[in-house]
């Protein structure tokens, strides 16, 4: 609207000068010009207001005492990432870096979800109507049975990522076992979903050299573990300090009643306050790696 603006201006200014000045059609054109730039920052404004006010009734039906704060803007520099004190490897920098909090000064954390057991309908259709993004990590054995479920939530822009075939203790197996279990998984996500992963988390956050190497092999990039994990009606912490901090991993399961004492809903309200009271949003882990 601005560049609009000085257009006319310039257009007005030129007949001061000896300068014929511009046709009626120009000056007509840098109005319209003027015109649409204002009308489409009127609609963004617009937009804004309307995402924001679904957002408080998506909150309301849901049953969260707040509405969730939204994100910031993706990074444009993503952050340099390294692998965690005291979680390395022997030649650690030959292998995908292995995590549980992203450097930010963003207050934002990530919400990840585990292997697959429970595929709740209320759960997509809740993240959904939230907008709350999370990142999910599928173990194949679980997975199977509904493959469907898995392409609603990919459709509506969540990363389906590597959490092995069979979800086996990593340390207990071969090189050539785990690295059957590391791109076997990867194989089947692109055969199902169309998309190899670059993330992989092994079962229980548990690997040795053999799998980091096995999953460089298999193409992976990075191994995001966590620094939270929560459920239905609590949250554990890594830190000493019991505590949230900008850019961490927060860590969750697919699961039931069968396991909680609660659905997938109700664990996202927990979540979901917990995060909010504490002043952080939910960010796309994706839009940082």
């Amino acid at each position: 609207m601005a560049v609009a603006a000085l257009l006319v201006a310039a257009l007005g200014t030129a007949c001061g000068s000896g300068d014929p000045g511009p046709s009626k059609a120009e000056k007509e054109k840098a109005a319209k010009a003027a015109a649409a730039g204002a009308a489409g920052a009127l609609s963004a404004a617009e937009k804004a207001k309307a995402a924001q006010q679904a957002r408080i009734a998506a909150a309301k039906k849901w049953g969260l005492r707040k509405t969730p704060l939204a994100a910031p803007p993706a990074p444009k520099e993503k952050p340099e990432i390294t692998t965690r004190d005291g979680f390395e490897v022997e030649d650690q920098e030959e292998y995908p870096n292995v995590f549980t909090t992203v450097p930010t000064e963003d207050k934002v954390v990530f919400l990840t979800i585990d292997d697959g057991s429970e595929k709740d309908p209320e759960f997509l259709k809740m993240m959904q109507e939230l907008k709350i993004p999370y990142t999910a990590f599928l173990s194949d054995y679980v997975v199977r049975d509904n493959y469907p479920y898995f392409k609603q939530m990919q459709a509506a822009g969540v990363t389906l990522n590597n959490h092995t075939l069979n979800h086996r203790y990593m340390p207990g197996l071969s090189y050539e076992q785990q690295r059957e279990e590391i791109c076997g998984q990867q194989d089947t996500i692109q055969k199902q979903f169309g998309k190899r992963p670059t993330l992989f988390r092994p079962p229980y956050g548990n690997y040795n050299q053999d799998t980091l190497r096995a999953a460089k092999s298999c193409g992976i990039k990075a191994v995001p573990l966590w620094n939270a994990e929560a459920f239905t009606n609590r949250m554990d912490y890594r830190e000493w300090d019991r505590d949230l901090h900008p850019g961490d991993i927060i860590l969750t399961h697919f699961r039931g009643k069968e396991d909680w004492k609660g659905t997938m809903p109700d664990m996202i309200r927990h979540v979901m306050k917990t995060v909010t009271d504490k002043g952080y949003a939910v960010a796309r882990l994706e839009d940082y790696l």
